[in-house]
């Protein structure tokens, strides 16, 4: 047997955080958000599994210490006020959060009000019936992209580890199924695109994406549902040269997402 490699990103746990973390054993995901809702899920670190990864020893350490020069030198305003994208508790035990460079120190609102100001027209729904672990490697990926807002079709709950803490920046809607994310999608005027490689789809190569639009996935195993394939105006795969029947679903969505960036994409 061929050995898996895992590659693991950790995210380290904020020191000023004192919110109790979801029993993950006792729960299907923990909290859920309301439709339109940007999550605030508990922050799950990588602490432990980085430190697994190193044999047991210490695991390095990620982000930044505290802000360089102490109080003196924190961003400010010109009547001298912290400059308020910042956080002060960060600002003083440093940012160990999963965010790009030019966000460090900032409060999770002002993150979220800056990606606002430049989020992007696509849009993702993934089918959730299963519990399926991709489904948070989808959002992670769709908050790389900064699309405009995540669908969660089907079942509220779900699997938040491969997320990696990105859907507390995301703004998630949930639909409890695909004819009335359907209906949603039209009064938004959203075209939907399926992506799914079964009989009569169309090659992703190629194809112009409408700017606005939505790109709806299936679970790893089954694909998109029945009721999920009739929703839109194509389907679409990604055209394959291998063996294997399938694409892992985070993959899949990731190639998709940045077809449309290519076409799109505010580059």
């Amino acid at each position: 047997m061929v050995p898996r490699l895992r590659i693991l990103v950790g995210v380290a746990p904020k020191p000023w955080d004192n919110r109790a973390m979801a029993d993950e054993q006792n729960s299907e995901t923990g909290p859920q958000a309301s439709e339109n809702q940007v999550v605030d899920a508990p922050e799950v670190s990588g602490e432990a599994h980085l430190a697994g990864s190193y044999g047991g020893s210490e695991a390095p350490e990620v982000g930044v210490g505290p802000f360089p020069g102490g109080a003196e030198e924190w961003p400010r305003l010109e009547g001298g006020e912290l400059d308020p994208r910042y956080d002060a508790e960060l600002l003083e035990l440093g940012d160990r959060r999963n965010v790009i460079d030019s966000y460090r120190y900032w409060t999770m609102e002002a993150i979220i009000a800056d990606l606002d100001e430049h989020r992007h027209d696509l849009h993702i729904a993934i089918e959730n019936w299963g519990h399926d672990f991709n489904i948070g490697s989808v959002v992670r990926t769709a908050n790389a992209f900064a699309v405009k807002e995540v669908h969660i079709i089907g079942r509220k709950r779900w699997n938040r580890r491969g997320a990696m803490v990105t859907e507390r920046y995301q703004h998630v809607r949930h639909h409890v199924d695909a004819p009335a994310f359907k209906q949603w999608a039209d009064s938004e005027n959203l075209v939907v695109l399926g992506i799914d490689n079964i009989a009569g789809s169309i090659p992703i190569e190629g194809y112009q994406f409408p700017r606005n639009c939505v790109l709806v996935f299936g679970q790893e195993s089954t694909g998109l549902t029945p009721q999920a394939q009739v929703i839109g105006r194509d389907i679409l795969h990604i055209t394959q040269f291998g063996s294997t029947r399938s694409i892992n679903a985070g993959a899949a969505a990731a190639i998709a997402m940045h077809d449309w960036i290519l076409q799109h994409g505010n580059l």
